[in-house]
């Protein structure tokens, strides 16, 4: 009887081990990670006109994210956020850069409700 109630209970502990696995593994992926960007981190860019893309691993709401452009001179810019081309996706385009740093500033929201922030540095080079 003893011998039972240890397996049953060995059986139960394993389902709610998985349970919890699989309950974590969802909310890791619900939050919004940057799998690509345009321009590239640390990359080298022609301006003056800079078409911005950021593509992450879930969806995300444009209406509720926002992109800044931090300026070389320290000053910061919000960028409109252009119709997604994939629900994944957001697109903008920083125009009449001149030469110097900069740093794309992103705030999205994931379907998990979560906001997730980031930045991609970046240098203008004349046009």
């Amino acid at each position: 009887m003893k011998r039972s109630r240890l397996t049953a209970f060995r059986v139960l502990s394993g389902i709610a081990i998985i349970g919890v696995l699989f309950l974590v593994a969802g909310v890791i992926e619900g939050h919004a990670v940057l799998k690509e960007s345009s321009p590239v981190a640390n990359s080298k860019v022609k301006g003056p006109d800079v078409p911005i893309m950021l593509k992450y691993n879930v969806r995300i709401d444009a209406k509720l994210s926002k992109i800044q452009l931090l300026h070389p001179d320290n000053s910061v810019s919000d960028l409109k956020i252009g119709a997604q081309s994939s629900p994944d996706t957001v697109n903008t385009t920083a125009t009449g850069l001149k030469p110097g740093a900069y740093t794309i500033r992103w705030q999205v929201l994931a379907p998990d409700g979560h906001i997730t922030r980031g930045a991609v540095p970046f240098t203008v080079t004349g046009s």
